[in-house]
């Protein structure tokens, strides 16, 4: 269980290539999911068409939930991209991860808090970038000081706090799944016994974690449009 993470030091910066390959192969498989769903398409979708427009659907329904369409539309593609990215990167190390030489290759990118706190980091700037550009520069900065001026501050800790928030909350949920699956798989290589008593708890976890998996995807998703519309709507 005690794995160490493969590290590349480069112009005086550590790297994880562990976490390069996986983001590469997150983006690869998100990437063919889209193609394979939009290759054929039908006007009776079936198959993969009819599962990327559910998504479609439902990541609209998210964004309604939280703003007008007519502001929030033009974040239906990055409601998208967002889900299925966080969904896949979820899923990546649920059936085993990849140990070479005493370091761990294989795992879910999303059980990693530079990870979940780098994609939050980016969807917090990305709400001040849409707030200024839909409010103004003037009148962004103007929603720092209502209601009452003197809340200012702590409108400042709160931007800090739900990037913290955001990614740690992803990065727990996944990290501890893996680490009990992780403990049960090595529950089950002790003996035959272990075996039998190990393949019950991880498959049911197994399927479990899947479940955790959607969930968080969901959950990021729906925050990221819920504080896109604290920035781009005056009347939240």
């Amino acid at each position: 269980m005690n794995h160490e993470n493969p590290n590349i030091v480069f112009l005086g910066l550590n790297f994880n290539p562990a976490n390069i390959l996986m983001l590469f192969v997150t983006c690869l498989v998100v990437f063919l999911i889209a193609v394979i769903s939009t290759r054929n398409l039908k006007v009776k979708p079936t198959g993969m068409q009819n599962f990327m427009e559910w998504v479609m659907d439902f990541v609209k329904g998210i964004i309604k939930n939280n703003m007008d369409w007519k502001t929030g539309g033009r974040f239906h593609v990055l409601g998208i991209t967002l889900i299925m990215f966080v969904f896949v990167a979820n899923m990546l190390g649920l059936p085993a991860g990849v140990v070479w030489k005493g370091e761990l290759w294989w795992k879910s990118p999303t059980a990693d808090p530079v990870i979940t706190l780098t994609l939050a980091s980016m969807v917090v700037v990305l709400t001040h970038y849409y707030g200024v550009k839909q409010l103004g520069t003037k009148g962004y900065f103007k929603t720092y000081l209502q209601p009452m001026p003197f809340l200012a501050p702590l409108k400042i800790i709160e931007e800090f706090a739900n990037t913290l928030t955001l990614g740690l909350r992803l990065y727990g949920n996944i990290f501890a799944g893996e680490i009990l699956i992780g403990l049960l798989a090595t529950l089950g290589a002790g003996s035959a016994f272990g075996l039998i008593g190990a393949v019950v708890p991880a498959l049911a976890w197994l399927g479990f974690s899947v479940f955790i998996g959607a969930i968080q995807a969901f959950i990021f998703v729906m925050l990221t449009m819920v504080y896109m519309a604290h920035k781009v709507e005056t009347d939240h």
